[in-house]
């Protein structure tokens, strides 16, 4: 696959099959995403990995519970409010695997470290024919002393990228884009 294509053709996918993804196949994914530039090399990330349905559905209903409690006024609070608060929605999608890309330590550029991470992680999923998703509504929770231990994280690491991988249901369809704006100086 082109790289080209790889980047045009990555898309955010919410329904997924029960097909499990092995470990050799989220291992190559997670190599990928070390690939990734980062500040001054420092690789201020570790990963983990959830496969645990039962965890998923915890960690789901937690991050739920956290969201509806924290969630600010807003233009979307209503329509996220509405989604957050039915029981069948899950917020993994019912994904086989979690992958959690988290700094491990504070810095100025791991947040961006670890985006770059995830963004390699993500295109290496669409090269093996696996749908991903980075999924925001959990990274509050995460970032709460109780997701991390449902984590298995130290106080010091701050999750970053919640990331869920398995094999899309359907294909995704193509996304529009707006035409970039730019602005050239010089």
């Amino acid at each position: 696959m082109e790289l080209r294509d790889a980047i045009a053709g990555r898309r955010s996918v919410r329904a997924y099959s029960g097909q499990v993804v092995d470990e050799m196949t989220l291992r190559r994914l997670i190599d990928a995403a070390v690939l990734a530039p980062n500040a001054v090399n420092e690789q201020p990330w570790t990963f983990t990995v959830v496969r645990d349905p039962a965890l998923l559905d915890s960690i789901s209903a937690d991050a739920k519970a956290h969201l509806l409690a924290t969630l600010a006024a807003g233009p979307r609070s209503d329509g996220f409010r509405a989604v957050l608060g039915e029981a069948a929605f899950h917020i993994f999608y019912h994904a086989p695997a979690l992958i959690v890309i988290s700094a491990t330590a504070p810095g100025p550029w791991v947040v961006e470290d670890c985006a770059l991470a995830a963004a390699n992680l993500m295109l290496a999923a669409y090269g093996e024919g696996l749908g991903s998703c980075w999924i925001g509504f959990a990274q509050s929770y995460l970032n709460t002393a109780p997701g991390k231990r449902a984590l298995g994280l130290p106080d010091a690491c701050m999750p970053v990228a919640p990331i869920i991988v398995g094999h899309a249901k359907t294909p995704p369809l193509p996304a529009l884009r707006r035409a970039p704006e730019i602005h050239w100086l010089g």
